[in-house]
């Protein structure tokens, strides 16, 4: 029988040794959950990046690097006494189980939606037990650590299931109009900056409204809409680089090279 380590316990043990207090590594030895969160941020980002990119080799090692993430959290939490990674792996394993009767317990669901319906039942529950002396509130436990368009997202899907929503399309974008007036509003003198930002807000919160409805993703939208920005960008950062760069270049000439720059993006996606 072999006695080698499985990958995951060789993983747990490198671990143990980047933290060593004596022959361990400086930087991992400092680490505490604090300082951790904006690498598990950024590794998050790059396995969603990875997977808008194409994948292969390169989502494995982004998963492995945000797996790396979750192995250090538990360590540290071992060394205090909390928790270790055993624990982490059965507490997940409950919680699916549990999360899922339809697979384990025998409950017959018959569609995605009821699915997800079920879900969000045993989630409240949950909810619920963890808060029994308090009122358990519908927007419970939506993190205030996401992205402000992803909890945005997640705050209307939750009061949307009360029945706290628009019961079609038109009447979002009538909202998200009548949000762009009340910005433009905002923007005549004097401009009251703490106003200015609360409407901005607002016209921001019903355009991930808007994504909802149609089944968009706003996070992934933006993204999309960055990358599309990057790209356009550098077309026109090219194309002018020959009349002397972008510092010399009138606001007109950008125009038009961006517009170029459009123009044969949508070429492409026809082709």
């Amino acid at each position: 029988m072999s006695s080698a380590r499985s990958p995951i316990d060789e993983l747990l043990n490198i671990m143990q040794r980047l933290r060593d207090p004596d022959s361990g590594c400086p930087w991992d030895q400092q680490q505490t959950f604090q300082s951790l969160i904006p690498h598990t941020l950024e590794e998050a980002y790059e396995v969603a990046e990875a997977i808008e990119n194409g994948a292969g080799d390169e989502l494995a090692d982004e998963l492995g690097d945000l797996l790396f993430q979750v192995v250090f959290y538990a360590r540290i939490a071992e060394e205090d006494g909390a928790f270790d990674f055993e624990q982490v792996c059965r507490n997940i394993n409950d919680k699916l189980i549990r999360r899922h009767p339809h697979v384990f317990a025998g409950e017959q669901v018959t569609s995605v939606a009821e699915q997800s319906e079920a879900w969000e039942q045993h989630k409240a529950r949950e909810r619920k037990q963890k808060s029994a002396a308090e009122k358990n509130r519908v927007l419970d436990g939506v993190s205030h650590a996401l992205p402000a368009l992803t909890r945005a997202l997640k705050l209307q899907k939750r009061a949307a299931r009360v029945g706290f929503d628009w019961p079609d399309i038109e009447g979002v974008v009538a909202k998200l109009r009548e949000e762009v007036v009340e910005v433009e509003a905002e923007l005549e003198e004097p401009v009251v900056a703490e106003r200015l930002q609360h409407e901005i807000g607002d016209l921001l919160f019903s355009v991930v409204n808007l994504a909802r409805h149609t089944g968009m993703d706003p996070e992934t939208a933006l993204r999309m809409a960055n990358r599309r920005f990057e790209s356009r960008f550098a077309y026109v950062e090219d194309m002018l680089d020959t009349q002397g760069g972008l510092t010399q270049a009138s606001l007109d000439e950008m125009e038009a090279a961006w517009l170029e720059a459009k123009n044969k993006e949508k070429s492409g996606e026809q082709d």
